[in-house]
């Protein structure tokens, strides 16, 4: 994806869009409202904007579909966030603690630093792999 930034808002409202839509195969104003502890009114605030920003559509029945380019960074910012908060758990930080710095990183990090991550987290799953299989082995 390239280094193209939205506000931190922005994210964690497509973010949050995204994983309701993986929970439960739809998402409401009221469902993000809910995932994210804001206001209905500050919801639709956010929607309105990111709506006139081609980031999301509103069906008739008031569902929010992620457009394309919305898709996109939410998946993106999930995934930055669930890597971030794995390796901040496998490092010992208690996991309530990792997701909510998995969420202030996420929107600060560069694209080259987390590519780099993704990079050293599939070299230490493969590490790891090896020794496991190592050690089933002796």
């Amino acid at each position: 994806m390239q280094e193209k930034r939205h506000n931190e808002s922005q994210e964690d409202y497509l973010e949050g869009i995204y994983v309701v839509n993986q929970r439960k195969g739809y998402c409401r104003s009221v469902d993000l409202a809910e995932e994210l502890g804001y206001t209905k009114a500050s919801v639709s605030v956010a929607v309105s904007k990111m709506k006139a920003e081609n980031l999301l559509q509103v069906t008739h029945a008031g569902l929010l579909e992620l457009t394309e380019e919305g898709k996109e960074i939410a998946e993106y910012t999930f995934q930055k966030h669930s890597l971030l908060k794995k390796m901040l758990c496998e490092i010992g930080v208690d996991e309530q603690q990792a997701d909510i710095e998995a969420c202030q990183i996420e929107h600060i990090i560069s694209d080259e630093t987390f590519q780099r991550l993704v990079v050293m987290e599939e070299g230490c799953s493969q590490c790891e792999k090896y020794k496991m299989q190592r050690f089933s082995d002796a």
